[in-house]
């Protein structure tokens, strides 16, 4: 019986690696720059994931490119990241650490010669199209602040609370792809491992009981969160960051 759990032990350990190294495929241009000697070390020291930069079309997990979601701006073009990698967790750490605010600083503070380089990209123009939810904000934002103000700065009158390396909805808000992320924020990690949508998600099973307190809500209630979300004021985004 050792010796089997001794192979099954052995044979999980690269799975598990995976998880702490991620593939970034960046132009020869980019990754000239400098930006991603000073930015990734930063990223593996909060997160302990490893980032290792390849060249466009070799295998990789992740892209910085012309596809996917706008993160920065520079070198006289957008920037966007594309995760190729959906289920892989430390590409995902990587997508929301570059969209939250302690990434954000990072990109912004990469100097050459005295001048910053990198700024955050300009909104999308698909990101003032009006998108109207039929839910309660009122009771989205009570919900908001009940469930997701454990992690996220989700209201305004509560500045210091969630998680500093998790994006606030206001800075989410200005994202594009705003609305799908939010809409289906229980298939991205880490939410799958807590969350519950009646009728939606599967029960947790027996033997894998949720981490923390679990967050159960119901479908109508995460349309009166996203009805919330769409009248929130976007972060700007665009404007230079103060760094104290």
């Amino acid at each position: 019986m050792s010796l089997v759990l001794v192979l099954l032990a052995s044979l999980s350990l690269p799975a598990m690696a995976d998880d702490r190294l991620v593939r970034l495929a960046v132009p020869g241009a980019l990754a000239e720059s400098g930006l991603m000697q000073y930015m990734l070390p930063r990223f593996s020291l909060k997160t302990q994931v490893k980032v290792q930069v390849v060249r466009p079309g070799e295998e990789a997990e992740a892209a910085l490119g012309a596809r996917g979601a706008p993160v920065f701006s520079g070198e006289g073009r957008t920037w966007r990241l594309a995760v190729l990698a959906p289920d892989h967790v430390g590409a995902g750490r990587l997508a929301d650490w570059m969209t939250s605010e302690v990434g954000q600083r990072a990109i912004t503070g990469f100097q050459r010669d005295g001048r910053q380089v990198f700024s955050l990209p300009e909104p999308d123009e698909a990101a003032t199209e009006e998108v109207v939810f039929e839910g309660d904000a009122t009771h989205g934002a009570a919900l908001a602040r009940q469930h997701c103000g454990r992690c996220h700065v989700s209201v305004a009158d509560e500045p210091m609370r969630g998680i500093g390396s998790t994006p606030s909805f206001f800075v989410l808000r200005a994202l594009g792809d705003w609305a799908e992320r939010f809409r289906t924020f229980y298939v991205r990690n880490p939410h799958p491992a807590f969350t519950q949508i009646e009728g939606v998600t599967d029960p947790f099973p027996a033997t894998l009981p949720p981490p923390i307190h679990p967050l159960e809500i119901t479908p109508d209630d995460l349309e009166a969160i996203l009805a919330y979300v769409s009248a929130l004021a976007p972060a700007d985004l665009g404007a230079p960051l103060q760094v104290q």
